[in-house]
């Protein structure tokens, strides 16, 4: 298999290892709750990680201007996206978190324009404005009203909001540290950050579990396959075809998690769902048409992927 084959295949296996994460999620979320489901994830991710930095000697020195910005980025994502991206799957299905989730570049590239003064071509600014378009054909009922629980639907613009802080943080730490090594040290201060809650809110609920392994199995999948395997193939493909290239192949994991809940969880899809999702990868398309700054294009890449 020559380089150029094996590039498309590992971006291809990222973006369903990763439209897969939604729908694992849902099948663990069925014993364990939010909090406990996060909390072990990221365990089992910094162990696969930090295995795998000491093996290929990749471990790096964080310096002491940096620390402050380790922390940023980790309250961002996991904290703050993850509280917001696992209890917004408790209220609505895969297939609409990942549309939700799908518009963080569109979000993160109207932060760059703001914070960083980043110009942007015209065929940007239509791609937010259809993406937007695209997500209230999606979730709009014909009299005005939302479709879909508005409680879920606030917990993901929480996650979305907290990925374009974590985007902004990012872009000045890409330059000088690996994405593996930088994902490793965000999950492990996360890690930190949620023992606390799973001690006072979940660790009753899990102690009174009769546990078994098949109930760890969608969590060892997240872990393994989203956390630790896609993220490190997506690495690779940045590395053989360029960040822009493989970003865009991100705009597919929102068709991926539609197809595989249809298929494996029995959610449905009107018209209309597929009518806005259709919209939205096609903003999504149009707003990443710009030839950005190297770290925010790679902080881009990132965001939402991590953990």
């Amino acid at each position: 298999m020559n380089t150029k084959v094996k590039t498309y295949v590992a971006v291809v296996l990222s973006m369903i290892f990763w439209a897969f994460s939604f729908i694992w999620f849902k099948d663990a979320n069925k014993t364990f709750h939010p909090i406990t489901i996060v909390f072990i994830r990221l365990l089992f991710s910094v162990v696969i990680m930090t295995v795998f930095l000491v093996l290929t000697k990749n471990y790096m020195k964080i310096k002491k201007s940096d620390r402050k910005l380790f922390l940023m980025l980790a309250l961002f994502e996991p904290f703050f996206y993850f509280l917001g991206e696992s209890f917004g799957l408790t209220y609505v299905s895969a297939t609409v978190c990942s549309v939700m989730i799908s518009t963080i570049p569109v979000i993160a590239t109207i932060g760059a324009w703001l914070i960083f003064k980043e110009k942007l071509k015209i065929i940007n600014y239509a791609g937010i404005i259809l993406s937007f378009i695209g997500v209230l054909v999606f979730i709009l009922n014909r009299d005005g009203s939302i479709s879909f629980n508005i409680k879920g639907l606030g917990f993901l613009i929480l996650a979305v909001i907290s990925a374009v802080g974590y985007n902004l943080t990012l872009s000045r730490l890409v330059g000088t540290y690996s994405p593996v090594y930088i994902v490793n040290v965000q999950n492990i201060i996360g890690a930190v950050l949620f023992l606390p809650l799973f001690l006072i809110f979940d660790f009753k609920h899990f102690s009174t579990v009769s546990l078994t392994f098949d109930m760890f199995i969608p969590i060892i999948e997240l872990s393994f396959l989203c956390s630790c395997g896609a993220f490190i193939l997506f690495a690779y493909s940045v590395r053989e075809m360029g960040i822009t290239k493989a970003n865009v192949f991100s705009n597919c994991i929102p068709v991926f998690t539609a197809l595989f809940s249809f298929w494996l969880l029995g959610e449905k899809l009107t018209f209309q769902n597929i009518t806005g999702m259709a919209i939205v990868i096609a903003g999504l398309f149009m707003s990443q048409m710009n030839g950005r700054n190297k770290n925010i294009d790679e902080a881009l890449a990132l965001t939402g992927k991590t953990a």
